[in-house]
């Protein structure tokens, strides 16, 4: 087991019997056996969209390179990924969707053992500007057409949906005028969240579909309530914590988690971030508006930025509730500029890439076991929930270990 495998993720493991028997059915008694862990149940991801460029041959030389350094570090840590799909870089022309070089993106994180997210199938920002020319109707049923599009085409590849991006604003976002903010405005939050995931419920009615908010005030818990009793298919809480203005502290989390768990819903903290330079100042509101030509990371800041992560990722993996932690940025400086990465842009690995490491692939990790079957074939494997191998007389073959913990018989 990891060294810190305590009460506080009793929840995370679970214990399941295994009967190992021959081609014929007889029980392998007395037989050494490997058990390895070999992937995660909870969601440990990142968002990655320079893989879309990279896997359609579009970086070169030495940009190439650096990708390829950096994808190998990202898949030693990540077991899932969060891959764009704003329709306004997805479908800048109307009819003319980036569908193929996402789906190459999508097939290659597939191909790595990654379960994908994409993100968002509908937003007021990065939103499609052609709609603009549409009657409030008209957009409507092009955004259920979109989605039902792209959930549909991506069915089976992609299989986790954040719906809808910020509704709790959307109505009243009045930075510039947009077709989706005209829709909600004309017909209510309520409604446009019913449609929206009725529409990605029918597409893919196995799809698990979020809600995704950065508003994390009773705002957003009286919108979820009334969804809920609206009977919108909502299969999970999505809550984004931008700490670009200072770590949030364990007891913040805690009332959010608490407040959010009363839904009996999954959480899943999409959008996480920490800086590792200067704190943004408190009086920013929109953090799209802090600006600034440059925003270096520091070593003091990379070593706060480390000890905050772990202590928030430490906070999330002990709660119940939340089954996915999503960072947001893999290399400093993608989104705002901000040095909330893993990586510095020269691919400098920061303090915060081996604390998260550490948690994820050593402490939360069930260490090998070296097991020998009994007289009815059987061993008992405790571990943390996952996909794991179970190696016999030079045969490998793979099992899950889930809350269900039910026998298991393995063929060999």
């Amino acid at each position: 087991m990891g060294t810190n495998a305590g009460n506080e993720y009793k929840h995370r493991r679970g214990t399941t019997t295994l009967k190992l028997v021959g081609s014929d059915g007889t029980p392998l008694k007395n037989r050494n056996v490997v058990v390895r862990q070999t992937k995660h149940q909870f969601l440990f991801g990142c968002s990655e969209f320079s893989c879309i460029p990279f896997v359609n041959n579009e970086f070169v030389d030495e940009e190439k390179e650096k990708a390829e350094d950096r994808f190998q570090k990202f898949f030693d840590l990540f077991n899932y990924v969060t891959l764009p799909f704003y329709w306004g870089n997805f479908e800048p022309v109307q009819g003319q969707p980036d569908t193929k070089r996402v789906k190459q993106a999508a097939q290659w994180m597939d191909s790595k053992g990654l379960t994908i997210k994409g993100h968002p199938l509908c937003w007021h920002t990065v939103t499609a500007p052609w709609l603009m020319e549409m009657s409030n109707s008209e957009i409507l049923s092009t955004q259920l057409d979109r989605i039902n599009r792209d959930v549909t085409e991506f069915k089976g590849l992609i299989d986790i949906w954040d719906v809808i991006n910020e509704v709790v604003i959307m109505p009243i976002f009045n930075k510039y005028d947009n077709g989706i903010t005209r829709i909600c405005k004309d017909i209510g939050r309520i409604k446009l969240v019913r449609e929206v995931f009725t529409a990605a419920k029918k597409a893919n009615p196995e799809a698990i579909l979020l809600i995704n908010d950065f508003n994390t005030s009773e705002s957003y818990d009286i919108l979820v309530e009334g969804l809920l009793e609206a009977g919108v298919p909502i299969d999970a809480v999505g809550i984004q914590s931008h700490m670009h203005q200072g770590y949030w502290g364990v007891e913040k989390t805690m009332e959010i988690l608490e407040r959010f768990s009363r839904f009996k819903l999954p959480i899943h903290f999409t959008e996480n971030t920490l800086v590792s330079g200067h704190i943004m100042p408190p009086e920013i509101e929109d953090l799209n508006d802090y600006q600034i030509p440059e925003w270096p990371t520091t070593p003091e800041g990379e070593e706060r930025q480390a000890r905050e992560a772990a202590l928030h990722y430490k906070t999330l993996f002990a709660h119940p509730m939340v089954e996915s932690i999503t960072w947001w940025d893999f290399v400093d400086g993608l989104w705002l500029g901000a040095p909330s990465g893993f990586l510095t842009r020269d691919n400098r690995v920061k303090p915060i890439y081996h604390e998260i490491h550490k948690l994820i692939k050593d402490e939360w990790w069930t260490k090998p076991l070296e097991l020998v079957t009994d007289e009815d074939g059987t061993i008992n494997v405790t571990g943390f929930f996952g996909e794991y191998e179970v190696v016999c007389e030079g045969k490998e073959c793979k099992f899950n270990l889930d809350k269900a913990s039910e026998p298991i018989t393995i063929s060999v």
